[in-house]
């Protein structure tokens, strides 16, 4: 009997490895924002439904991956061999299945906050159609375009989740976050540039390298800057957040080894989770 929990244990623990290490990528980029995010845009949130947010993008971001990673696992064995199934975890077929299932899932778990949360997930769900199964992901510029729109849903959605109206400090947050993640997100090619070029995906980092590298260099600071005057942070925060971006952007112009790649990708995760605490900066010090 209790060798059977035991295995019954094992068995539960590893699926749900399974299902985490297909988000692994996504936790420092998008999870970990958005929830800080919603915090800041919501003019009152409620802080006994982290959970509830914490699963609802969870769950959304789940569906996205499973989908994206079905489309070219081959990819993957070079990328991030680490995913489930270039590393044998899960079929495509129990892939596929996992993911199918998870749309009425999310459907019905945003349903349970109102029609808004709802009508975030039903647009969630026809974004990632578009972005796996109809190539939206192929091209550098559908592909920020769409996962920006993505990410600015995601965002709406959480704070609805998190039992808040959104308000004009609120919209603007969303609005900035968004626009910075569209022109920023690029940074997450870098590490994935060869397993791009060997897909054949139409990246900016692929297709314009130097450009690439001198964007990252020059609008990671001036967003810094420009982030920092438009919600009034005070000078000792924002010069360190102005010199941290600048290292940050630098960084890609720079070293160009995959090893350093990740390295930046991971600070800049860490930066684009800053720029998320910044509308709350601005309520905690001069909100009424």
């Amino acid at each position: 009997m209790l060798s059977q929990a035991l295995d019954s244990g094992r068995r539960i623990s590893g699926h749900i490895v399974t299902l985490f290490l297909f988000t692994k990528s996504d936790v420092l980029t998008v999870l970990i924002p958005i929830t800080l995010s919603a915090f800041a845009a919501a003019p009152h949130p409620d802080v006994t439904r982290i959970p509830d947010i914490v699963i609802w993008i969870w769950l959304h971001l789940l569906k996205h991956d499973i989908s994206n990673q079905m489309q070219n696992p081959e990819e993957d064995q070079k990328n991030k061999p680490y995913r489930p199934l270039p590393a044998g975890r899960i079929t495509a077929q129990n892939a596929a299945d996992v993911r199918w299932l998870l749309v009425p899932v999310c459907l019905i778990f945003s349903a349970m906050y109102g029609s808004k949360a709802l009508a975030c997930s039903a647009c969630l769900e026809a974004l990632s159609i578009w972005y796996n199964e109809f190539g939206g992901d192929k091209t550098g510029l559908s592909k920020n375009l769409l996962t920006a729109i993505a990410y600015a849903i995601l965002e709406l959605g959480a704070t609805v989740v998190i039992g808040s109206n959104i308000d004009n400090v609120g919209a603007r947050a969303v609005a900035f976050s968004s626009v910075v993640f569209a022109t920023t997100l690029h940074a997450q090619d870098f590490k994935d540039e060869e397993g791009d070029r060997l897909a054949g995906r139409r990246t900016l980092v692929t297709l314009f390298p130097t450009f690439a590298r001198m964007s990252m260099m020059i609008g990671v600071p001036l967003w810094s800057l420009y982030l920092c005057r438009l919600w009034k942070v005070d000078l000792i925060c924002s010069v360190a957040f102005i010199a941290y971006g600048t290292i940050v952007g630098a960084r890609f112009m720079v070293y160009r080894t995959a090893s350093a790649h990740k390295e930046s990708c991971k600070l800049y995760s860490l930066w684009f989770t800053l720029v998320h605490l910044l509308p709350g900066y601005w309520r905690f010090f001069y909100s009424t």
